[in-house]
């Protein structure tokens, strides 16, 4: 309501005289309320012989405060000061100017000294002011008598001592600037009161039920009520103003010739307008307290209108329920009656005349000017949508079920007709059809029946389809009939030509036989086909800006949630006011409870949200920004990873009251571990989200990107899910981290073989399978046993018993065993120690195999590409790949045999191990090759696949001849003399030139020979790298 500042204005002075009464008092400085000839306002020194021992700030406050006096227009004119020094000494008249030149406040104008009398002192300060005149710094006119004052001052703005007509008592005149300022005083402090209940009243929040809100009004009325502001402090503060304001007039009470002085007129004219706004104040506060109250009314009846809402809504969602349970389907008229019947008998006027009552209570808010108008009208306009749904249901169901009457009734009665007829004619007599008189009379009795067709058949079929086509279905037989009616009518129509025969001439008699109508197959009716291709595409795109919309907001919840979780949880545990609150044990455990949650708040914050935003128009395209940031949101790891501490952590400390405390604060309804879970939520969010965008984006460019988005995301999870499993090994003494990065982990059955082993131990392995569970890491395998589940949330995962580990540079592993098509072995040692896997599924052995082989190769390269690699040097590291032979032939250079294979690995050459020279490797590692014609010796067998094509066995020599079209050599069999064609593909793979002229001696010098033979030294693993066996010793 009424502003305060209003209220006070000028009243708010820098100090009140009673503050200064003693120093007032002394009137050493009387402001007696006079004024000069241009307006300016009078203050006198009267004579005050102690003038020069007067404090300083004495001096300083009196003249403050009778400078505050006068208005500001009058202020503004510049103040005249009259000093009366008559009987004093120059010296003391100088030394009064020189103090009040440095204290004076205000803006002096002009400054009157009546100077001393006698004659040494007037002559003494006539000569001695000429030479002090600048000393000043102000305007000084010095005076000789009174009436040289009355050419600067008319004597009526005189008091008497100065020779003037003006009635001035200094005791009165500070009583009414006392009462003055305490009456101001007091309309502040009513003012300041009524503010802040009306403050108090006007911020609180409406409630947002009907129960609350009546309180609420009951506590704010008790309140008003208690206050007694308006039945008490206002009185008071209005009678004091009137006593007051009589003080001031009562000068004119006793003498109305009475001139009153201008501060007086100005003491008058502030009482009055401290007057008139404390009745405005009153008047703005019940204004205010009315609009108040009469909102909390508003606020009650919104509230039960919403409740009565509510529970209207519920109950015309039941009736709309109920008739949408009632099919204008039926199968008969009986039926049809039955529906109508329980249609009517559901029709629930009530509940409709209830919700429209109900909208008439709203229109009514919103005719008394509502505030929340634009809450109340979509409300009563749901309403009469509801019931003028149910209304036009309930009539459109009805109109259907009476034209399925109609329908039904009309069906039977042409059904009917048709039963008749047959009756007709199966009854007709046969003798007395044979004569020429009983035909005719027959006829004629079917000439009769034909003639009421028109009344009880149906006609047109197209009509009758067009006119009942919202009520056709396929329990109508409408079909049937008219294929009754069609075979009725042909078989009238076949009687009518036999009675006409026998009518113009006999014949012998016929054998009577029931007729039984010809049921003809009905015809199909074409097909057609509707092209949607441009609405479809439409309807598309609004999914997609759907999902994007999705997304979007989604997106901006989240990030405002981690800031909500950040500023209102986490800065709270460095707060020094809330550490009395925090727990022993959550002492500087920040970092564990949170994780890296200021890390994803800070990369979702400052790029991604407003990546994704650069995306609206163009959704299908956002697979682009998550490729492009793929690489940061792997930080999701890390935070997964963390999970288990930090829900241990919380487990601890939930109930501590540091976390209700500011729960409380952030008026959460869920704890901190909801909030904590979201980043969880969030990465998993966006798999589902680019489904949706990727289900609503075929065919579009971006179609690729959102493909490959898709499946980076799911890489990420599966990630994060291979980091929450290998955190829960135990047992490992080595570090996990230096083990590379985890490729697959999974739960397998496992067979163990020693070579060196008991046999009976080695049979028992073979039948005995244990559970393991694999990590596949770049550089090891990890054997590790499942723990049982156990505790609550994330330490319900499982753990793992670290058993066995096997480094991936001395494995070898055979990609079939034993026939099974779900195992593969896993070896090491030359095969002294055979890990038999068993893989729950043939497509995940296949995964395994595929993904350990590419470990391997990659180990190849990494050998290849080092500078000081040689084949032919004494100490090379090997990585060897030889695939399997039922899947490649193997072809290797010549004089490698395997008789020059250690015992161990040509027991087994379907293998491939890290212990072996690769003469074979993915074709996509071979990009780039050129094949060129040679000698080179096969070391597996390979059948061929055409007649035009080569078969091979292991240790044949074959010479590649010429290259040919569509990526095949031709070949010849240098064993068999055959020749033939051999896909350049797995030659690639599988063979090197052969032609160096260097080899390898058994005792590790390189010789010439005169043509490609390289000899194989027995290997021993050492340090990680496979050296020849006698450089090993």
């Amino acid at each position: 309501f009424l502003c305060l500042d209003d209220i006070v204005q000028k009243d708010d002075t820098p100090m009140y005289a009673a503050q200064i009464g003693s120093e007032l008092q002394k009137q050493f400085a009387i402001l007696p309320g006079g004024r000069g000839m241009n307006g300016s306002p009078v203050i006198v020194f009267p004579e005050f012989p102690t003038f020069s021992e007067l404090e300083e700030e004495e001096l300083q406050n009196v003249l403050s405060y009778l400078t505050s006096v006068p208005s500001v227009e009058a202020s503004g004119v510049g103040f005249i000061l009259v000093i009366d020094r008559r009987l004093d000494r120059w010296a003391a008249v100088r030394a009064t100017l020189l103090r009040i030149a440095g204290s004076f406040p205000g803006n002096l104008h002009l400054v009157l000294v009546l100077r001393p009398t006698t004659l040494f002192q007037r002559t003494l300060s006539d000569f001695l002011f000429k030479f002090n005149r600048d000393e000043f710094k102000m305007k000084v006119v010095m005076l000789s008598s009174v009436t040289e004052l009355h050419a600067y001052i008319d004597p009526g703005q005189l008091t008497k001592e100065l020779g003037g007509t003006q009635e001035y008592h200094h005791d009165s005149w500070i009583s009414h600037r006392t009462a003055i300022e305490a009456f101001a005083l007091m309309v502040k402090t009513t003012a300041q009161t009524l503010q802040a209940f009306g403050t108090e009243l006007a911020e609180t929040e409406l409630p947002n039920d009907a129960e609350a809100t009546t309180i609420l009004l009951q506590t704010h009325t008790l309140k008003k009520d208690t206050m007694k502001v308006g039945d008490e402090d206002l009185r008071v503060a209005q009678s004091q103003g009137g006593r007051l304001l009589d003080c001031i007039n009562e000068p004119l009470k006793a003498d109305p010739e009475y001139n009153m002085t201008h501060d007086e007129q100005e003491n008058l004219a502030t009482v009055q307008r401290l007057l008139g706004q404390l009745d405005e104040t009153e008047m703005a506060f019940d204004d205010f307290w009315e609009r108040h109250r009469t909102k909390l009314e508003q606020c009650l009846h919104l509230r039960h209108f919403e409740q009565h809402f509510r529970e209207v809504r519920a109950q015309l969602d039941v009736t709309s329920e109920r008739l949408s349970g009632f099919s204008e389907v039926s199968v008969s008229p009986a039926h049809a009656e039955h529906v109508l019947r329980e249609l009517s008998g559901h029709e629930d006027k009530a509940r409709v005349n209830l919700a429209l009552s109900l909208v008439s209570e709203g229109d009514r808010l919103i005719e008394n000017s509502h505030y929340a108008e634009d809450s109340i009208r979509p409300k009563c306009t749901e309403l009469r949508g509801v019931c003028e749904e149910i209304s036009s249901t309930l009539r459109s169901k009805k109109s259907l079920l009476l034209r399925a009457m109609e329908l039904h009734h009309a069906l039977e009665e042409a059904s009917h007709w048709c039963e008749e007829g047959i009756f007709l004619l199966a009854n007709q007599p046969v003798d007395r059809c044979q004569s020429q008189d009983g035909a005719e009379a027959a006829l004629q009795e079917l000439e009769r029946y034909l003639d009421t067709a028109s009344l009880h058949t149906l006609t047109d079929r197209s009509a009758i389809c067009c006119q009942y086509e919202a009520v056709l279905n396929s329990q109508l037989r409408v079909q049937r009939v008219f294929q009754k009616q069609s075979s009725v009518q042909e078989m009238f129509e076949k009687r009518r030509v036999s009675l006409k025969k026998l009518a113009a001439k006999q014949t012998r008699p016929v054998q009577p036989v029931a007729p039984r109508p010809e049921v003809k197959s009905p015809h199909s009716s074409p097909r057609i086909f509707y092209s949607f291709s441009g609405e479809e595409e439409e309807n598309l795109a609004v999914l997609r800006r759907h999902v994007m919309n999705e997304l979007l907001e989604t997106e901006r919840a989240y990030v405002e949630e981690l800031l909500c979780v950040l500023e209102g949880y986490a800065a709270e545990m460095d707060n020094p006011a809330m550490a009395h609150l925090i727990p022993s044990n959550l002492h500087s455990k920040k970092d564990i409870l949170f994780g890296n949650m200021p890390e994803i708040y800070q990369f979702h914050k400052r790029t991604f949200l407003k990546e994704l935003e650069a995306y609206t128009d163009c959704p299908e395209l956002v697979g682009r920004c998550f490729l492009e940031r793929m690489k940061d949101l792997q930080i999701y790891e890390a935070y997964c990873q963390n999970k288990p501490r930090s829900e241990s952590l919380w487990r601890q400390c939930s109930d501590c009251a540091f976390f209700q405390e500011c729960q409380k604060k952030l008026e959460h309804k869920l704890g901190l571990d909801s909030y904590l879970l979201k980043p969880v939520q969030r990465i998993t969010k966006y798999q589902l989200l680019l489904k949706e965008m990727l289900k609503y984006s075929k065919g579009c460019d971006g179609c690729d990107d959102l493909q490959e988005a898709l499946s980076s995301i799911l890489g990420i999870l599966k990630a994060v899910n291979d980091s929450m499993h290998l955190i829960a090994i135990t047992g490992y003494e080595g570090n996990l981290s230096e083990l590379g990065r985890l490729l697959m982990q999974g739960s397998f059955s496992v067979w163990t073989e020693h070579k060196k082993g008991h046999a009976k131990v080695k049979d028992l392995a073979r039948f005995k399978p244990m559970q393991r569970h694999l990590f596949l890491h770049q550089k090891a395998l990890l054997f590790c046993k499942r723990r049982e589940e156990n505790g609550e949330g994330y330490e319900k995962a499982p753990s793992y018993s670290f058993k066995h580990s096997l480094s991936m540079s001395a494995v070898g592993i055979t990609e079939n065993a034993k026939g099974d098509n779900k195992k593969f072995e896993i070896w090491c040692n030359s095969r002294e120690e055979v890990f038999i896997v068993q893989a729950p599924t043939p497509e995940i052995k296949t995964a395994w195999v595929n993904e350990i082989r590419k470990v391997l190769t990659q180990q190849l390269k990494a050998c290849r590409d080092r500078p000081h690699f040689s084949p032919f040097a004494p100490f090379f590291v090997v990585c060897v790949l030889n695939f399997s032979l039922s899947d490649f032939p193997i072809i290797q250079p010549t004089g490698w045999n395997k008789a020059s294979l250690s015992a161990d690995a040509s027991e087994e050459n379907d293998g491939y191990s890290s212990g072996e020279d690769p003469m074979n490797s993915d074709p996509e590692d071979e990009v780039g090759k050129k094949l060129a014609p040679g000698k080179y010796t096969v070391v597996a067998d390979c059948e061929k696949a055409g007649p035009q094509e080569l078969s091979v066995k292991s240790g044949d020599m074959v010479q590649l001849i010429r290259e040919g079209e569509e990526g095949q050599w031709f070949v010849k069999n240098l064993r068999t003399s055959k020749e033939g064609w051999v896909a350049a593909a797995n030659l690639l793979s599988l063979i090197s030139e052969s032609k160096s002229s260097q080899s390898l001696s058994s005792s590790g010098r390189l010789q010439r020979t005169g043509s490609t033979h390289i000899h194989i030294f027995p290997l021993t693993l050492q340090y990680g790298y496979l050296l020849p066996s006698n450089a090993a010793q």
